[in-house]
């Protein structure tokens, strides 16, 4: 299989133990050795909420053993605002910037996104964002 960015939507779910398909499939990914993205401002939406420190220290180490994508910081804002800009011409307002910067990452790396977020099928419907289609 092809690496998968996996979305803070599905990780939330996923540490929660919450079972989706969305869920199952990252299940699957790790349990697999397939290989699972992430990028920094993934990373940074899951480890803020975690309020036990213990739990913090342990999924931050779990999170750091994956592939992470990087790019420099001021190009990835750009290309963010830039998917922002264009949605907007088109319609398409998306709620949380975040969700443009991740967005971003994938079409950048050419990865599909796996996530539970509405956002991200309507950035996928009017850009080159990739998506996991599941049947619920």
């Amino acid at each position: 299989m092809d690496a998968l960015l996996v979305d803070t939507s599905v990780w939330i779910d996923f540490f929660r133990g919450r079972k989706t398909s969305e869920t199952q499939m990252l299940y699957e990914l790790v349990e697999n050795d397939e290989p699972v993205l992430l990028c920094p401002i993934i990373i940074q939406e899951i480890l803020q909420g975690i309020k036990n420190d213990n739990d913090f220290i342990r999924i931050k180490e779990s999170l750091l053993s994956f592939s992470i994508l990087s790019m420099d910081p001021v190009e990835s804002a750009a290309g963010a605002a830039e998917l922002y800009r264009v949605l907007r011409k088109k319609g398409t307002t998306i709620r949380k910037s975040n969700d443009c910067l991740i967005a971003f990452y994938a079409i950048y790396y050419n990865v599909k996104l796996l996530h539970k977020d509405i956002d991200f099928e309507k950035i996928a419907g009017n850009s080159d964002l990739k998506t996991v289609k599941l049947r619920s």
